[in-house]
């Protein structure tokens, strides 16, 4: 299995590099990007930016823990992540998830079960820049709930 984990500064490209994990493949049957990008308000109020925080060894090892899972769970034949840090302005990508499988229903729970981590536990910390302000974002419940359905193991799809 392919597996593809990077904490990166710059820009990346969501079609480059699904095509790089679709390259010479014909066993793969679904592939679902996900691509979280920087909205420009939040509750009506601008964003001028969001700096996003994180230790690098750990959040890299808290990324393929749950990568692991996620092939423990589902028959899965390729995983990117990939996780920008840094200030990043409105309009530019944060983050991707990819799982590709031979099918579909598989591909799609991956993905949520590794959003609904990346949201919740993984070791990022954002902070949201408005005019002539700054503020941390807390957790949100919602988030929270989101990912405790997945703390069964009676969810895999075949």
């Amino acid at each position: 299995m392919s597996v593809i984990i990077r904490l990166q500064h710059e820009a990346f490209d969501v079609a480059a590099e699904t095509a790089a994990l679709m390259r010479g493949r014909t066993d793969i049957g679904a592939l679902v990007t996900f691509t979280g990008i920087c909205r420009g308000a939040e509750n009506g109020d601008p964003i001028v930016a969001l700096h996003l925080e994180h230790f690098p060894d750990m959040a890299e090892a808290e990324i393929a823990r749950h990568v692991d899972d996620a092939q423990a769970r589902w028959p899965l034949l390729g995983v990117i992540v990939i996780h920008r840090y840094g200030r990043i302005v409105p309009g530019e990508d944060i983050m991707m998830v990819a799982t590709a499988s031979p099918h579909r229903q598989v591909a799609f729970a991956a993905a949520e079960f590794l959003m609904d981590f990346l949201k919740t536990r993984a070791p990022f910390w954002k902070r949201v820049e408005s005019a002539g302000a700054s503020s941390w974002v807390d957790a949100k419940a919602e988030d929270d709930a989101a990912a405790q359905r997945w703390d069964t193991r009676d969810d895999a799809a075949e």
